[in-house]
């Protein structure tokens, strides 16, 4: 069978009824959260990947990394090549960060290695912090972040098979825009939200409409409903 030349992308989510997903403000079920911990399980993906507002909480609860590397003693600029800081990760946690903004402190969070996406336009001292602290990068872009582009980089460079996407509204559109979203997983959550103008599930819309086909509808725990669909070809 031929190699994919990308990971297969499942979007993982919870939105309300009305397609929203910040829960800030949603009368959650305790446990709730853990159903959909359990059901991410399920997909069995290698990896995970969100936002840099988003990623922002984990890293703050990172404890600093007790591996210590020598900072570069040459002045020359650090080549824009993809750093792969532990080779014989399995599991990722992987942020969209353009500008270089996360202050990242470790290269893993909980058991997962952290990979950073991030542009050339970057400043060498953050590359240098990132492999001070053991954090994989890859480059998508000059400017902006070409989505194809990473996840070739991804399935090549760490073998990632199943990426489960979830992330905000923009991230998640982009993902659709490019085409490249695989599979849709979606835990619907027994509530309206109402509210306008907040992050809906994709806030960014392809140039043609995209069509899924039904695969699966479960009902979880707490009222919870879970949806599969797959990218209708």
């Amino acid at each position: 069978m031929k190699r994919a030349s990308r990971p297969w992308v499942v979007c993982h989510m919870v939105p309300s009824l009305d397609g929203r997903i910040v829960p800030t403000k949603w009368p959650v079920r305790e446990g709730a959260y853990a159903e959909y911990e359990r059901t991410a399980k399920a997909l069995k993906g290698d990896a995970w990947i969100i936002g840099r507002i988003s990623m922002e909480p984990y890293v703050k609860g990172q404890e600093a990394s007790k591996t210590k590397v020598a900072a570069p003693t040459s002045r020359a600029p650090i080549p824009r090549t993809d750093h792969v800081a532990d080779p014989k990760a399995r599991r990722f946690a992987i942020a969209i960060d353009p500008s270089g903004k996360l202050a990242w402190r470790a290269g893993r969070i909980d058991d997962d290695h952290v990979i950073t996406v991030i542009t050339e336009r970057v400043s060498d001292r953050y590359l240098a912090t990132l492999r001070a602290v053991g954090v994989s990068y890859v480059f998508g872009g000059e400017d902006t972040i070409d989505v194809k582009r990473v996840l070739r980089t991804l399935r090549a460079r760490f073998d990632i098979e199943r990426l489960l996407l979830e992330g905000g509204g923009k991230i998640n559109g982009s993902f659709l825009e490019a085409d490249v979203v695989d599979e849709l997983s979606l835990l619907v959550a027994p509530i309206v939200d109402g509210s306008t103008g907040t992050p809906a599930l994709f806030d960014r819309a392809p140039a043609k409409a995209r069509a899924f086909e039904l695969v699966s509808v479960k009902k979880r725990a707490h009222d919870l409903v879970w949806l599969r669909y797959r990218r209708a070809r």
